[in-house]
């Protein structure tokens, strides 16, 4: 019973302990420092070793500006645990003071017993850079390298020149960190990137490139090609990843994996000819048949994708010839599965394809394998207009793979089926919940439906627009383009000045492109820019408007006006960060 009552009160200490705690630092927080001090001072009390109590009392003390009573606690603390960051504490009690005479004096002293004992390097630094002093960090991490060349503080330093914005000695030092401590390659890789992304700084990335290809030369090992490779995919430039992929596999022929991964990013790109040569490298070299038949996969889907209708016999012979080729198993599935959603939608074969995807849902697939196929056959069904039919299959993988990428494609593809039956209050709903999903081409994906119905149900009770809008975005589904576009067209006539307005000349713009009428497209995105401005679709017009003149139509001026009108006016753009990219190329900003 003793114990019993010794661990209740035990718990109930510390349980008002806690309380306390939290209630010090809510006043320290919204600037009550007079009260903060008072809860901190009885924390001391009932904890007079409580390090991070004894800071805190500090800091209200100088917060108050009763510099007295903080040096004389400081004072205290150096007298008891004798540590050199207490050194600091007081040199920058002084400093608070303007005293910087007294202020250098005791940094020097805490700088001083590095010198006798390199161990007190941690806690000076650190000292030093709570406080921002950052020369005197780096002069302290400096000093204890100099005593003892065992001491590695290099991702430290970078991290405090980063701060001063030196960034040539940050990726010095980060660089040599990588190498040494190649464990810590990814965390520098994450740090490094933040400056990549950052704006104003297209100097920081041709700096890296230059210090990369610097260690590349100096040092032959495969791991600069690596990370060489690394940044030139963060530049989107895989051609020159590629170079430095084919480096390292001469060295290691194991890393065709990467290479083949390589190839999926350019074709995500959209950087057909890169894509081509990388996947054609690995047909050429590889004997790992899983290797060949990933990138048979990638070069397939891309011909279909950029391929004209008369190219489309020629496809399907080579699709059954790859079937005879590699066989029919788990191991070809996402090549039966191409081949299915090619005879569907671009032989307007329906039935053949749900004929190969029913006689793969026999092979013994892993569960998401079964349930990319049953994605595509719910795709079939759809585009048969048997709704029912594909909502069953698209409710089973929502079942199967909750919480993931798959099973939130397959509620997004429901909600889609709803919207094209016209079943829009329920599609609202599942578009709503969408809209918060983690993955971000979903969750836009939602949100733009849910803003498509959420506006035109408003400004139309009877909904006639926004059904006649779905069923023309239902024929773009089918691929049945020029149909859509007549349906698109008279949308324009019948609601002109209504709210459908501005997403119809939108969906037929991308029509319009998808058909290589780029003229026409370029017509509809422009009656976006000067009748609808203040809508929520003119930065795609301006961004899809400045694709087709710097990727179809080789027009540079009228691109980089078109970039620019992002780059100044639409901050909060999903396109803003690929406008400023491709503007400044245009300009001729730097070398990227």
């Amino acid at each position: 019973m003793k114990k019993f009552f010794l661990y209740i009160t035990l718990f109930f200490s510390l349980l008002v302990c806690a309380q306390n705690e939290q209630l010090a630092q809510h006043y320290f927080d919204k600037g009550d420092f007079e009260k903060a001090l008072i809860s901190y001072q009885e924390l001391v009390k009932s904890q007079p070793n409580n390090w991070v109590f004894l800071q805190k009392t500090v800091e209200c003390y100088q917060q108050l500006k009763q510099f007295d009573k903080a040096e004389n606690a400081i004072q205290e603390q150096l007298n008891k645990y004798r540590q050199a960051s207490s050194l600091v504490e007081l040199g920058y009690n002084f400093q608070l003071q303007k005293d910087d005479a007294k202020a250098n004096k005791y940094y020097e002293q805490a700088l001083d017993r590095i010198k006798k004992n390199t161990s007190e390097v941690y806690g000076v630094a650190a000292a030093f850079e709570k406080k921002v002093l950052v020369d005197l960090a780096l002069q302290a991490y400096e000093m204890a390298n100099a005593i003892d060349p065992k001491f590695n503080f290099n991702f430290q330093m970078a991290i405090l020149y980063g701060q001063k914005g030196n960034t040539d000695k940050m990726i010095e030092k980060f660089l040599e960190e990588s190498f040494t401590n190649k464990q810590n390659l990814y965390i520098i890789q994450n740090q490094l990137s933040r400056f990549l992304s950052e704006d104003n700084n297209l100097a920081f990335n041709e700096s890296l490139r230059k210090a990369l290809v610097l260690q590349s030369q100096k040092n032959q090992d495969i791991f600069w090609n690596q990370f060489l490779s690394w940044f030139y995919v963060q530049q989107k430039e895989y051609g020159k990843a590629f170079v430095q992929e084919k480096a390292i596999y001469k060295r290691n022929p194991e890393t065709f994996s990467n290479i083949v991964n390589l190839g999926k990013m350019a074709i995500d790109e959209d950087i057909q000819d890169a894509a081509s040569e990388i996947l054609t490298f690995v047909l050429e070299n590889t004997q790992d048949m899983n290797l060949q038949i990933q990138a048979r996969f990638y070069l397939m889907e891309m011909k279909i994708n950029s391929g004209l209708e008369a190219t489309f016999p020629a496809i399907e012979t080579e699709l059954d010839q790859l079937i005879k080729q590699y066989g029919i198993g788990p191991n070809t599935i996402e090549i039966q599965i191409l081949q299915a959603h090619f005879l569907t939608f671009k032989r307007n074969n329906p039935e053949a394809g749900k004929t190969i995807l029913k006689k793969a849902l026999e092979l013994p697939l892993n569960q998401y394998q079964a349930a990319d196929a049953k994605m595509e056959l719910a795709d079939i069904f759809l585009f048969e207009e048997k709704f029912n039919q594909a909502l069953l299959y698209y409710s089973q993988i929502e079942e199967d793979i909750k919480n993931d990428v798959i099973g939130h494609e397959a509620s997004l593809k429901a909600a889609k089926t709803s919207y094209f039956k016209a079943d829009f209050v329920w599609a609202q709903k599942q578009f709503k919940e969408l809209k918060s999903a983690s993955t971000q081409l979903i969750a836009n994906d939602a949100l733009e439906y849910f803003l498509l119905i959420n506006d035109n149900t408003a400004a139309d009770s009877t909904l006639t627009a926004l059904k006649d809008f779905s069923r023309a975005d239902y024929l773009l589904y089918q691929n049945k383009n020029q149909e859509a576009l007549t349906q698109f067209q008279k949308i324009l006539t019948n609601y002109k000045g209504n709210e459908i307005e501005s997403i119809t000349c939108y969906r037929l713009g991308k029509t319009f492109e998808k058909l290589g009428d780029y003229q026409s497209a370029l017509s509809q995105y422009k009656t976006i820019i000067d009748q609808h401005e203040d809508g929520i679709y003119i930065d795609e017009a301006l961004y899809f408007s400045a694709e087709i003149y710097n990727k179809k139509l080789i027009d540079v001026e009228k691109a980089k006006a078109l970039y620019e009108q992002i780059v100044f006016h639409h901050e909060d753009s999903i396109y803003f960060i690929d406008s400023r990219k491709k503007f400044r190329q245009l300009r001729g900003d730097t070398n990227l």
